[in-house]
């Protein structure tokens, strides 16, 4: 759901489609005019809706082959439709981008890169367009990698699921960089 939950999307797995409905007062979903759209890069998996600005969605694409994953990025209008931000999809140059984390501010995206494992950082322009600012490893393996993440309620730090390591590395972040903190990772 966007913040404001006129707007529910979903990406369909395995596919190259992102399903986007209107959500009616009375709680009914309505699909958007066009719906599903095409997710511009194949594999669509984590979806998130800018915190700051619930017209703005952002969706990995995580099947395009080793260091060709992508984030598409959306304008989402009142009635649901998508259309591309910039020049879309924004490469990763990891494999396997999977979850998308955004800052509480809205002014970075975080996802995990499965296969490789590592953590790309994003900036987010105001119209919603991505800059990549690089990938941060972690301390899982390529074959456990990193899965999940969410950022802390105060937008400290970072929490990423080791896949089947059993573990979560934490980060600190600062202006869209990540350090590992010294407890890291913690086994669960």
């Amino acid at each position: 759901f966007n913040a404001t939950g006129s707007v529910l999307a979903g990406t369909r797995v395995g596919t190259q489609l992102v399903d986007s409905f209107n959500v009616g007062r009375n709680g009914l979903l309505y699909a958007a005019p066009g719906s599903p759209y095409a997710a511009q890069g194949p594999g669509p998996l984590g979806s998130e809706f800018r915190p700051t600005n619930p017209n703005q969605l952002f969706v990995s694409n995580a099947h395009g082959g080793p260091n060709n994953g992508t984030i598409s990025a959306f304008d989402v209008s009142r009635n649901g439709s998508l259309t591309s931000i910039g020049a879309g999809p924004y490469a990763d140059n990891q494999t396997a981008p999977c979850w998308v984390e955004i800052s509480h501010n809205g002014k970075f995206l975080f996802t995990t890169n499965t296969a490789v494992p590592s953590i790309s950082r994003y900036s987010i322009a105001a119209d919603g367009s991505l800059t990549l600012l690089g990938s941060t490893a972690t301390n899982a393996t390529t074959e456990k990698g990193p899965i999940d993440l969410r950022l802390s309620p105060d937008g400290k730090d970072l929490y990423v699921v080791d896949g089947c390591a059993a573990a979560v590395s934490s980060f600190a972040v600062h202006r869209g960089s990540l350090r590992p903190l010294a407890s890291s990772p913690i086994a669960t």
